[in-house]
């Protein structure tokens, strides 16, 4: 059976083997500081282990429901809000007009993620929204 396991901040997708007796962990991937079980670590893992049989969507169900990532006090969104603060300043300093030249690849990968970034973002600020206490008063609007 494979699970998720934390050693520091860093999750890895592990499995336990009986070898002559005793038992042996296999470190299958390593899932970062948020485990996510990608499409691309169960081809890898699935290419490396071809013989092990792996339950994906009760993985994904499982660190899916961790209760830390929901926590505001938890290291994750610490280290979240963080990343988001050095995202926007870094975002403000990108210069456009210099990755269009000579970078039209680049560019192109840079404008498809500000897009799914701004849709990701709007989606959650909607989210947001709808799920604040309702103060009395005008309400505030985030965008």
């Amino acid at each position: 059976m494979a699970f998720v396991r934390r050693k520091g901040n860093v999750y890895y997708l592990v499995h336990n083997v009986r070898r002559r007796g005793k038992i042996e962990q296999i470190h299958l991937a390593t899932l970062g500081e948020r485990p996510r079980i990608t499409d691309d670590v169960m081809r890898s893992v699935s290419r490396e282990y071809p013989t092990l049989e792996l339950d994906w969507a009760a993985l994904r169900e499982r660190i899916n429901a961790r209760v830390e990532l929901f926590d505001i006090r938890s290291p994750y969104v610490q280290t979240l809000i963080q990343a988001l603060r050095i995202m926007n300043l870094d975002l403000a300093d990108l210069p456009p007009p210099l990755l269009s030249v000579g970078h039209e690849e680049l560019s192109r990968e840079l404008a498809t993620q500000l897009r799914l970034l701004r849709s990701t973002l709007d989606t959650k600020l909607d989210q947001l929204e709808r799920t604040r206490p309702r103060a009395i008063g005008p309400s505030r609007n985030f965008r």
